[in-house]
């Protein structure tokens, strides 16, 4: 079975997937969620570079949470690819594309392996659904509207059309909402 890329974040009700600042303090860590049971399911995971920069290595603090803990070492035992028009090359714990993103990721796709991660941020997204590129939506909407921030679908071209495939709501507040693009399986 070809390998399907995944967008899976949280998000404001009002459409934002960090504050104006960056901030993602919103963010409920709800383990009624599963994530790690999500992290299970890919083995690879698709970055743009200043996410990469902030999350790629990230190392949580020495009294962090075992749920912490365990979820980044999850993360951190995956294959790691970053989108960058100018960091190259390999850095030990990822590999760099620089250009050729469909032709890249199709390779990528139709290697044997688990589904693929593809984590953002917001331009890496919206160039992946302007390629057509993103299989899945999981969008965990979390209860807070921030007003303002960095709004999950920006300079999107066409409409996409997409079929819902599940709901899943959550004693936190968190309901989740998993998309196919219609005409994908």
């Amino acid at each position: 079975m070809k390998r399907r890329i995944i967008l899976d974040l949280a998000v404001t009700l009002d459409g934002f997937i960090e504050g104006k600042n960056g901030e993602v303090d919103w963010c409920i860590m709800d383990s009624e969620l599963g994530f790690n049971h999500f992290l299970n399911q890919i083995d690879t995971i698709f970055y743009g570079r200043k996410s990469y920069d902030l999350w790629g290595q990230f190392t949580p603090e020495v009294d962090q949470s075992d749920m912490d803990e365990e979820f980044w070492g999850l993360v951190h035992s995956k294959e790691k690819y970053v989108f960058s028009r100018s960091s190259k090359g390999t850095d030990n714990k990822a590999i760099f594309i620089n250009n050729d993103i469909l032709e890249e990721v199709n390779k990528i796709k139709n290697k044997p392996g688990k589904d693929i991660w593809l984590y953002g941020g917001a331009s890496l997204i919206t160039t992946f659904i302007h390629l057509g590129l993103v299989d899945e939506f999981s969008l965990s909407v979390h209860p807070v509207v921030l007003g303002e921030g960095k709004p999950l679908f920006v300079d999107i071209k066409q409409r996409l059309n997409l079929k819902l495939v599940n709901t899943r709501t959550f004693s936190s507040g968190i309901v989740q909402l998993i998309y196919h693009v219609d005409g994908n399986k």
